[in-house]
């Protein structure tokens, strides 16, 4: 979910890259007219986005007028208790609408760590973190100069910075820190091919495409957009400053955080708009200047709902903030009906291009997300709430039909950002289903360790270090020492080794899955351009634990125990960051024009990085950059495949297969290296560390090798797709050996 970490009760904590060639900019040529072929359109609802041509999509046929991207939050396509159905099975309308009318994949994958910010961010930008910047999410730690940690959000306006209020800033960097170019700058903003293709863009609450904060220091969101002095800026002076708890200290995030709109070359919506703000990318290759938003409900509302101020949800009951104030409900309240609403009525706006997150359901929000009350599966509540998703999805979809808004001439693309292990008690009664006989829990929640306890207790580690408290917590050690320092390697070694028992299970856990230093996060794309975020260790835990760091005495007589399940609510019983199949496994699905009716594909292996380059080159634009991600031509026509990739089409499989193959965090490479670094940071002693130095050399080599071939492969693939460069199938099957060859290197010291 949207919350950060550090609001989990516990303490939060948490360079290179190759440089990249830069895409060329792809001029977009104005169609004559987008309107031809289109059947059943509503001319009241399309007017702006179709009949004046501005918007350039550049669809194979020209058939796609309309992008709608769906962002679910922790919705599950697998059952997470074998007797009740999972999340899309009791959304029909949603599930059946993929199925029927496209290709559902259900082998999608997250990037690591597996959260909500990094996962969203992967997904819109086509990048693994190491390029995009959040490895660590939904908030991290970063080393300061003296080496102690401050922990920085993930959850940011795309040009925020690390420190946006140290004055200096103990971080300058971008938090959306992107290093293709050899220098540290802002990763490119997803909405730029499409206002450069002369479309408004539409977002609702997705990460970090809307301001996510009233922050009105020198960086601040409030003080960057609307400049100090402002009316806006002076109300967020104010909000800030009021009660907690209160409807003054709310106002601001209701009026502008949350929403936005980047408009299209010339204006699109925002032409004329006394509202519209300078929509500032300094870093955009190529260029960004002239461009407008709007920012915020304030704004956003009026824009796109003729005038009013309070827009309403599906279910026509005003959207509001938890004190009745028209405007964003908070990124806990954004319901099916509520997102849904203003995806349907930016598009009726003539806004072609929409983008909505939506809550999970697997958590209580309250009526407008101010509450966080865990469910298990199968509790009536749950079930209550997806039947409340469903009934949106159904009235979504009979909106759009009336609009003529349909698969005939409409992108839709809906996905996750991740899965989620519950933690809990059995249900009851035993066979429960959540639909005719609901389940009931006599406890639910994360398991809670204390890792400063457990080490201090079992190991006699009293080494002082802070955490980003996880499921896959990341570890700084106080001084940052290098990963060979043997602080380090001691602190390795003794967290390897810790065991507890598990309250729920009473078995004796080894708490420990996996471990990684600097050479393997390297391989799983998480260290990134900024040096200060790279951690000493990430360990990734037993699914069943949340762990924290506390100087709290634990495990010694007269303390309480270093792991705990807390009988109170608000909880959390979804653990995530692992990785565990139900966590890293996913889905999306794929409806609209060049998009196969497939139904359900459970055999293709995607990732979150495939979605950006599928989209974009169904729409026939392009983005600055070389993708990580590859074209998914398993769910494409044949018309709708790019030439040079149909008469290589055999060649091109086998390539873009190999490739994330090796590059995925979660394929073969990065899953096999890490049971290797595992491995070597448990092994040895001060006396004789020779297998950690072997071994991790080996991942180093690895490493520099796999990154030399990934690039080749993704100029190759991307110049397929975006270029119309056919691809040398002698390179390619160089290329695919050679990988394989690396492959069969890793396999033989991990068998």
């Amino acid at each position: 979910m949207r919350v950060p970490a550090a609001a989990r009760w516990f303490q939060i904590l948490p360079q290179r890259r190759p440089t990249l060639r830069l895409r060329r900019l792809v001029a977009v040529v104005a169609s004559a007219s987008l309107l031809a072929g289109v059947i059943g359109v509503a001319p009241a609802a399309l007017a702006k986005s179709e009949s004046d041509g501005t918007c350039q999509l550049q669809s194979e046929k020209g058939d796609i007028k309309h992008v709608i991207y769906l962002q679910f939050d922790n919705t599950h396509f697998l059952r997470d208790n074998p007797n009740v159905p999972s999340d899309l099975e009791q959304m029909p309308h949603l599930l059946n609408f993929l199925r029927d009318n496209g290709t559902l994949f259900t082998n999608d994958h997250t990037m690591l760590i597996s959260h909500t910010g990094g996962g969203i961010l992967s997904t819109l930008t086509g990048l693994y973190p190491d390029r995009h910047g959040q490895a660590v999410s939904n908030s991290y730690r970063y080393f300061k100069a003296d080496g102690s940690t401050a922990s920085s959000s993930s959850f940011k306006y795309w040009t925020d910075l690390v420190d946006d209020t140290g004055n200096p800033p103990a971080d300058p960097l971008p938090n959306m820190v992107n290093g293709d170019t050899g220098t540290p700058r802002n990763a490119p903003a997803p909405w730029v091919p499409f206002t450069r293709a002369g479309c408004d863009f539409g977002a609702a609450a997705v990460a970090n495409v809307v301001l996510e904060n009233t922050g009105t220091g020198p960086n601040g969101d409030m003080t960057k957009v609307f400049g100090q002095g402002s009316a806006e800026w002076n109300e967020a002076v104010a909000s800030n400053a009021a009660p907690a708890n209160t409807a003054a200290r709310t106002l601001a995030q209701t009026d502008f955080v949350g929403m936005a709109i980047h408009c299209a070359a010339g204006g699109g919506i925002c032409k004329d708009n006394p509202k519209a703000r300078p929509d500032l990318l300094p870093d955009e290759a190529g260029g960004y200047s002239g461009y407008l938003g709007l920012f915020g409900a304030k704004y956003v509302n009026p824009a796109i709902n003729g005038g009013n101020a309070t827009m309403n949800d599906l279910a026509g009951q005003p959207i509001t903030d938890p004190f009745g104030q028209p405007g964003f409900p908070g990124f806990d309240g954004l319901f099916a009906s509520t997102t849904l609403s203003y995806i349907a009525t930016m598009q009726e706006a003539g806004i072609p291009v929409t983008f909505g997150y939506i809550s999970d359901a697997h958590d209580g929000h309250g009526a407008h997300g101010e509450q966080h009350i865990a469910y298990g599966p199968g509790q009536q509540a749950y079930v209550d709430q997806l039947k409340a998703y469903d009934d949106a999805f159904k009235a979504f979809f009979d909106r759009l039909t009336a609009d003529g808004i349909n698969k005939a001439n409409t992108l839709f693309v809906v996905t996750v950002e991740e899965g989620d292990h519950f933690v809990g008690a059995a249900p009851t009664p035993s066979g429960c289903d959540g639909v005719n006989v609901a389940c009931n829990y006599s406890l639910l929640g994360e398991v809670n360790g204390n890792l400063q306890g457990l080490l201090k207790t079992q190991k006699g580690v009293t080494t002082p270090f802070t955490v980003h408290s996880d499921m896959a917590p990341t570890i700084y050690l106080t001084g940052n020492p290098s990963r060979t320092a043997a602080v380090t390697r001691d602190f390795g070694r003794a967290l390897a080794g810790l065991r507890t028992t598990n309250p729920y299970t009473g078995n004796v856990d080894d708490l420990t899955a996996a471990l990684a230093d600097p050479v393997e996060m390297d391989a799983l794309h998480m260290i990134t351009a900024d040096p200060q975020r790279t951690p000493t260790l990430t360990m990734f835990a037993h699914p069943d634990y949340f762990l924290f760091a506390s100087g709290a005495a634990c495990d010694v007589p007269g303390a309480p125990s270093c792991i705990t399940v807390p009988t109170n609510l608000p909880t959390f019983a979804w653990n995530h960051g692992g990785i565990v199949p139900e966590i890293a496994t996913t889905w999306v699905g794929y409806v609209g024009p060049g998009i196969r009716q497939r139904g359900q594909d459970d055999t293709t292996w995607t990732d979150h990085t495939d979605v950006r380059p599928t989209m974009l080159g169904l729409l026939g634009l392009s983005d600055t950059y070389d993708s990580d991600g590859r074209l998914v031509i398993e769910t494409l026509e044949p018309w709708a495949i790019p030439n040079d990739v149909q008469a290589h089409n055999q060649a091109w499989r086998k390539l873009a297969t190999t490739y994330k193959s090796i590059t995925a965090p979660f394929g073969e490479f990065g899953q096999r290296t890490l049971a290797i670094s595992t491995t070597a940071i448990r092994s040895g002693s001060s006396a004789d560390d020779s297998t950690y130095t072997e071994l991790q050399g080996k991942l180093a080599d690895w490493t520099a090798r796999r990154d030399t071939l990934a690039e080749r492969m993704r100029t190759l693939l991307n110049a397929s797709v975006f270029d119309g460069q056919a691809i040398n199938e002698q390179e390619a099957r160089h290329l695919v050996s050679d990988a394989n060859a690396l492959l069969g290197e890793v396999r033989s010291i991990g068998s």
